[in-house]
C-alpha cells in the first residue's frame, strides 16, 4: 500500500511538472505574437500622436482667431464713449444763435462726458507740475534756471496720457536747474 501511494505520488509529481512546462510553453508568446503586439501599440500611440497634433493646430488657429478678433474690437468701448462727445458737438455746432455762455456751458460739459470716457478706458491724464522730472513718463523740451529745485517740472507744454500705467503720451515739460 505504501509503495502504491509513493508511485501515485511519483507519477502526480510527473504530471504535474508535465502541465506546468506546458503551460510554461503556451504562456510565452511567439515571436510573431510579439512583433503583432509591439505593431499594434506603436499604431495606436501614432494614432494617439496625430490627434494630440491636430488639437494642437486647432488651439492654434483658434487662439490667433481670438487675438484678431480682440485687436479688430480693441477700441469699440472707447468708440462707443466717444460717440456721446460727438453728438454733443455736432448739437452745439448746429444751434442757430449760440451766446458765449450756452457754447462755453456746452463745452464743458462736453470735456466732461470726454474725460468720463478716458476713465471708463483706464486712460489717464499726466500733469506733472512741481513734479521731479521722470524720463518714462515726461519729455523734457528746454531746462531753465528757477527758484525750484533742480530737475523739478516748471512748466507743462503739453499733458501727457497713459492707459493703465503704458505712456501714451510723455508729457512735455521744461525743467528747472540749478543756478549758477
Amino acid at each position: 500500500m505504501q509503495e502504491q501511494d509513493k508511485l501515485a505520488k511519483a507519477e502526480a509529481t510527473v504530471e504535474n511538472t508535465a502541465d506546468d512546462s506546458e503551460t510554461v510553453v503556451e504562456s510565452t508568446p511567439s515571436l510573431e505574437e510579439m512583433i503583432r503586439q509591439a505593431e499594434l501599440r506603436a499604431e495606436e500611440h501614432h494614432d494617439a500622436w496625430l490627434r494630440a497634433k491636430a488639437e494642437t493646430e486647432n488651439v492654434r488657429r483658434r487662439a490667433q482667431e481670438d487675438i484678431t478678433r480682440a485687436a479688430k474690437f480693441a477700441v469699440e468701448r472707447f468708440a462707443g464713449e466717444l460717440l456721446a462727445v460727438k453728438d454733443s458737438l455736432e448739437a452745439a455746432l448746429a444751434a442757430d444763435e449760440p451766446s458765449v455762455e450756452s457754447m462755453k456751458a456746452g463745452s464743458e460739459l462736453t470735456l466732461k462726458q470726454l474725460v468720463a470716457a478716458f476713465e471708463k478706458s483706464n486712460l489717464s491724464e499726466v500733469n506733472p507740475l512741481g513734479e521731479k522730472f521722470d524720463p518714462h513718463f515726461h519729455q523734457a523740451i528746454s531746462m531753465v534756471e528757477a527758484e525750484q529745485e533742480p530737475n523739478t517740472v516748471v512748466t507743462v507744454l503739453q499733458k501727457g496720457y497713459l492707459i493703465a500705467d503704458r505712456v501714451l503720451r510723455p508729457a512735455l515739460v521744461i525743467v528747472a536747474r540749478a543756478k549758477t
